[in-house]
């Protein structure tokens, strides 16, 4: 019975030693992945802004930041990872600051009024005509699918709001969120790997010294005792 507790220890030991080494891949791929996402940050050279106070602004405005984070929590429902907020890092690298910048170009757009020139007058498909001239149109919280383009300065207005320009860079945006977002599970899968792997060695080890132990103890010799007479 013995021996096959040692058995059973060595094979935990062997599991052991896969897993802490699966746990070092992992979390070197991810540092080489860390790595190559603060050079294209360093780069790109996007920054946000902080106030002599340490606090977020935007375009100068901690109001207006702090509005731009009320559309992250409350929203977009995003987990808001403050210490990633650092004024004394402000290159935009993390998944927090990631999803600060695109909330900031979709709060600028979404918060904006478009000017929509009608060069002659345009009927709709239900027949409505608009005459030509220029209007004033608030855009008031539309994403790209809520505008309706069936009405022509409605639908113009989209186009300026929402520019290719602007979507490219919220597309941008997501990738980088995405990245560093699996960098932070890889992280934690290497964690998880090097711990498991930790208590498979200590289990294996254990059984194996348990073992050897009492397969000892077993074999040393037994000392009878005997009875005594008693001193009449």
């Amino acid at each position: 019975m013995y021996g096959r507790m040692r058995i059973l220890g060595m094979v935990l030991a062997v599991v052991g030693i896969g897993f802490l080494a699966g746990g070092a891949f992992t979390g070197y791929k991810t540092y080489e992945g860390q790595q190559s996402l603060a050079a294209l940050s360093n780069a790109q050279q996007v920054k946000l802004t902080y106030n002599d106070q340490g606090q977020l602004t935007d375009h100068g405005d901690a109001a207006s930041a702090q509005a731009i984070l009320s559309l992250l929590r409350d929203e977009w429902k995003y987990p808001v990872n403050t210490g990633d907020l650092d004024p004394n890092d402000p290159i935009v690298n993390t998944a927090t600051e990631f999803m600060f910048q695109m909330a900031t170009i979709t709060h600028h757009i979404t918060s904006g009024t478009q000017t929509v020139v009608l060069p002659k007058d345009v009927t709709a498909a239900d027949g409505t005509v608009y005459k030509a001239g220029t209007y004033q149109f608030p855009v008031d919280g539309r994403y790209f699918s809520q505008f309706n383009r069936a009405n022509p300065i409605e639908g113009a207005a989209r186009d300026q709001a929402w520019s290719a320009t602007g979507l490219a860079l919220i597309s941008n945006l997501g990738v980088g969120t995405a990245t560093a977002t699996a960098l932070q599970l890889g992280l934690g899968i290497a964690a998880l790997f090097a711990g498991f792997g930790v208590f498979a060695l200590i289990a294996g080890f254990g059984l194996v010294w348990v073992a050897r132990a009492a397969s000892e103890e077993e074999r040393a010799p037994k000392v009878a005792l005997q009875r005594r007479a008693m001193p009449a």
